[in-house]
């Protein structure tokens, strides 16, 4: 099965969009959406509102997270979840923090419109601010978390390819991927390409993520089976 007769590095690497329609808050590819519907329907009978934080986002717009964080616009947090004091930090050590939790531009799931990431908007009371953290999957959001993974358990389409910590990505019980397309969208990243586009972007710690680039691609797009 092909998602997209036009797949290409272009569109995995966030430069090219699928077809897109909105979701619960995101946008995903329609298929993809039709895939999802089962988890929706059962996860309302069971009790609970679910609602997607983020889907689809282009390369632009994971630079602007990725700068954000580089410039100490946004806060870089430890393995964790607490809060870093970037100034101490080397550019190392800051791109480390980053990618601990954010994707380098080119490398994140959410350029495919195969991933999202889910929570309940049913405890989201007036002024509350969803967090995407592992404390609130353990708190606010524990009993979503608990029966989504009772629903994964049982078939085999949608996974959490952050559901361990293989030294790169930080866990992330929030965030699903529809596997039959996710899969294919792997094995199309182009490394040569991806560091042409870098290099012609403004993106900070340039020199240090050109000059790492391969390990940096092995280390951080690592998931779990």
């Amino acid at each position: 099965m092909t998602p997209f007769a036009e797949l290409c590095p272009d569109l995995c690497l966030g430069l090219t969009p699928p077809p897109l329609s909105a979701c619960r808050g995101g946008r995903l590819h329609p298929t993809v959406i039709e895939a999802l519907q089962p988890l929706l329907q059962a996860a309302e009978s069971a009790g609970f509102q679910p609602a997607v934080a983020s889907g689809y986002r282009d390369f632009e717009r994971q630079l602007a997270i990725f700068n954000a964080k580089a410039r100490g616009q946004r806060p870089l947090l430890d393995s964790q979840g607490q809060v870093l004091q970037a100034e101490r930090l080397s550019e190392e050590q800051r791109l480390a923090a980053i990618l601990r939790w954010s994707a380098l531009p080119g490398l994140s799931r959410h350029h495919w419109g195969t991933d999202l990431d889910i929570y309940d908007a049913g405890v989201c009371v007036e002024g509350y601010q969803v967090q995407l953290t592992q404390a609130e999957c353990d708190g606010a959001m524990a009993g979503f978390h608990q029966w989504l993974t009772g629903w994964l358990d049982q078939q085999s389409d949608w996974y959490r390819p952050y559901r361990e910590d293989l030294g790169g990505v930080a866990p992330e019980p929030w965030h699903l991927s529809f596997r039959p397309w996710a899969r294919q969208c792997e094995g199309v990243l182009n490394p040569a390409r991806l560091a042409q586009v870098l290099e012609a972007s403004d993106i900070e710690l340039k020199a240090l993520i050109l000059s790492d680039l391969p390990a940096l691609v092995a280390r951080y797009t690592r998931v779990a089976d």
